[in-house]
């Protein structure tokens, strides 16, 4: 989807700016041109290009260039337009109406209009849709489309994300009325409003994109995108250096030691701020071995997470502590903490009946050795030597930790989604909204929900359900950070680290401006002067 869920680049607090190492041309006065292509790096394969029912950063990257929503962020994480030209609230903040822009068409040539507003919404609240993201859609008790460019909401509460929740991408009703969404061609083969238009998916290799002509905004002046996936991080490196792709996010590894010649400099542009986005170890707290909150907080007094953030990330990144951006207006600075004491870890550890009763060096407790299994998925470096050192510490303690690594796929699809895991290393990315039900509320704890760790606390559902419908920012801040508190004291997740987003881009696109947003809230602007255009279709 193209919520939070939605943009890997977002960042609340901190304006982005390129490396200090890196110098841009601001006074490049070359001519926006139409043509070209991005070639970018991806390390997983979309999972299924029907944004409802999408919940991997790699379809939603491509469904964001395929779909539009009515409304979406600005360069300063502002809301503004998109199909929607403008809107209204009632005076009690419960009705919501939409003035859609007209003229815009489907990539077929059908054109847009509230009936597909109408067909999504409906599509979103049908039970027999497995979507993560119903929930903000089941609070609107009415909806309706009085004409083909109106279209209006109904709430029995105030919902403070409301309006942002209308970003969603907008679904084809002429391609999917009547029809199994599961079994679409579209999952394969989208059909959208958006800047870009499907060409082909290859399996495993490339999926291509071309330029919509007929974008309500004008035709993007990139003639074509190719995402091409590349599972390792090392193997994309000696691509982008090669030149046979142009984007790709680098690790901290190659952003501060691989890229620093002139040569490369004289090529890309390479760029660093904080990502809206965290890692976490979360328990499957439906499994006995995590339903002690003692085991759970001595393993996070085990971690060391200073180390994670100077030796995965190479100090290219900062602590985290809960599931908000430290610096941004939801996060609660104040929360309890848990610094790297091992001896803590096994007094609670101890407390909960776990010791090395047999002299083995491991843990047990009723005749079973504390061992569990990690598991992460292939090609993310930061989170597979974040296992590797989480394994380690563990086992100094006594605690005998596998690492498995799978593919992404699979590992959504067989692993996470049904709950067959121990424990799992996963980021989120942090909207600008904090609205947190999808993930925390003990209503998202089933199979295909994001909470599939299990959480389930009746304090928090109620402090989500208030913090949603309270559109006062002070008394929002009120129920999140009491959310931030439980969380703390109940550890479901170790939250790792917050690491930092390290894009790098060949030199020759221009119009790249970095923003609060990051830098790809205006790729449609992006271009590459005549001639230095590198691909000619």
């Amino acid at each position: 989807m193209r919520l939070v869920i939605f943009a890997l680049f977002l960042s609340v607090l901190f304006g982005c700016k390129p490396d200090a190492g890196v110098v841009l041309d601001e006074n490049d006065t070359t001519v926006p041109t139409y043509g070209d292509t991005i070639i970018q790096g991806s390390i997983g394969e979309p999972s299924t290009l029907i944004p409802a029912l999408a919940s991997d950063s790699a379809s939603s990257d491509i469904n964001g260039l395929v779909y539009s929503g009515l409304v979406r962020y600005d360069k300063n994480l502002e809301i503004e337009g998109e199909l929607a030209e403008s809107w209204e609230f009632s005076e009690d903040g419960l009705t919501l109406t939409f003035n859609l822009r007209r003229g815009i068409t489907w990539h077929d040539g059908a054109p847009f209009t509230s009936a597909d507003v109408m067909f999504t919404y409906e599509l979103m609240v049908d039970p027999n849709t497995p979507t993560a993201y119903a929930d903000r859609y089941l609070q609107v008790i009415a909806a309706e489309a009085p004409d083909p460019y109106t279209f209006r909401v109904h709430y029995a509460e105030p919902l403070a994300s409301a309006l942002i929740s209308w970003a969603l991408s907008i679904h084809p009703r002429h391609l999917l009325a009547g029809e199994d969404v599961t079994r679409s061609p579209l999952a394969r083969a989208p059909i959208g409003t958006g800047p870009y238009r499907f060409v082909e998916w290859v399996s495993g290799q490339r999926l291509v994109l071309e330029a919509n002509p007929d974008y309500f905004e004008g035709r993007p002046y990139i003639k074509r995108v190719i995402y091409r996936i590349i599972p390792d991080p090392t193997t994309m490196f000696l691509e982008l250096q090669a030149g046979n792709i142009d984007q790709m996010g680098l690790t901290p590894l190659q952003f501060a030691r691989q890229t620093e010649t002139a040569t490369f400099q004289r090529r890309f542009n390479k760029y660093r701020y904080p990502a809206s986005s965290y890692v976490y170890l979360g328990y499957n707290l439906r499994r006995p071995l995590f339903q002690d909150q003692r085991v759970r907080q001595a393993l996070s007094h085990a971690i060391d997470r200073q180390e994670l953030v100077d030796g995965v990330l190479l100090g290219l990144g900062q602590v985290a502590h809960g599931p908000y951006k430290p610096g941004t207006w939801p996060h609660n600075p104040d929360v309890r903490t848990y610094a790297y004491d091992p001896q803590r870890a096994l007094e609670l550890l101890a407390e909960a009946g776990w010791r090395d009763s047999t002299g083995d060096g491991l843990l047990d407790k009723d005749g079973r050795t504390f061992t569990f299994t990690i598991l992460t998925n292939q090609g993310n470096d930061q989170r597979i030597k974040a296992g590797e050192i989480v394994q380690r510490r563990l086992r100094e303690i006594g605690i005998d930790v596998r690492l498995r690594v799978i593919e992404w796929a699979s590992f959504l699809k067989e692993f996470v989604t049904p709950g067959n895991f121990d424990a799992i290393i996963m980021g989120w990315t942090i909207p600008p909204d904090p609205d947190a039900y999808a993930v925390w509320h003990s209503a998202s704890a089933r199979p295909g929900g994001l909470n599939f760790i299990g959480f389930e606390n009746a304090e928090v559902d109620e402090l989500l359900e208030k913090g949603r419908r309270t559109l006062d920012q002070d008394e929002r801040k009120k129920y999140y950070d009491r959310f931030q508190e439980i969380l703390a004291e109940e550890q479901p997740y170790t939250f790792l680290f917050v690491p930092d987003a390290l894009p790098v881009v060949a030199r020759r696109f221009r119009g790249i401006e970095p923003a609060p947003a990051g830098i790809g809230y205006n790729f449609i602007h992006w271009y590459v002067p005549e001639g230095e255009q590198k691909y000619d279709w």
